[in-house]
C-alpha cells in the first residue's frame, strides 16, 4: 500500500466499530516497553474489524505514542519509512 493511499481523508466513523471500544485506553498507551500490556493491546487489535482503518489513521496523523492498528510506535515508524521509500522509488 502506497503512502498516498494512507494519507487520504479518513472518515473516523470506524472508531465506533473498534474492538477497543469500552476497553481501558491505558492498555493501548503503555509506559515504556510494558511487554505484557503491549501484547494485550495487540491481542485486542488482532480481533478488530477496523484494524486497517485504525492503522491508516495513525500513520496519516503521525501518532507517535500507543498501539494503533496492532502496531507499536517503533513498528509504525518502520512501516512509514518503508512506505516513504516506496514512494521515492516510484517517483524516480
Amino acid at each position: 500500500m502506497a503512502l498516498e493511499e494512507l494519507l487520504h481523508d479518513i472518515d473516523d466513523d470506524w472508531r465506533e466499530a473498534g474492538a477497543c471500544v469500552g476497553v481501558d485506553a491505558d492498555l493501548f498507551f503503555p509506559v515504556g516497553e510494558e511487554l505484557e500490556k503491549i501484547a494485550a493491546a495487540k491481542s485486542v487489535c488482532a480481533t478488530c474489524p477496523v484494524r486497517d482503518d485504525c492503522l491508516q489513521y495513525s500513520i496519516a496523523t503521525n501518532q507517535t505514542e500507543g498501539v494503533w492498528g496492532g502496531l507499536t510506535p517503533a513498528e509504525r515508524r518502520r512501516l512509514r519509512r518503508r512506505l516513504m521509500e516506496e514512494r521515492r522509488r516510484a517517483a524516480s
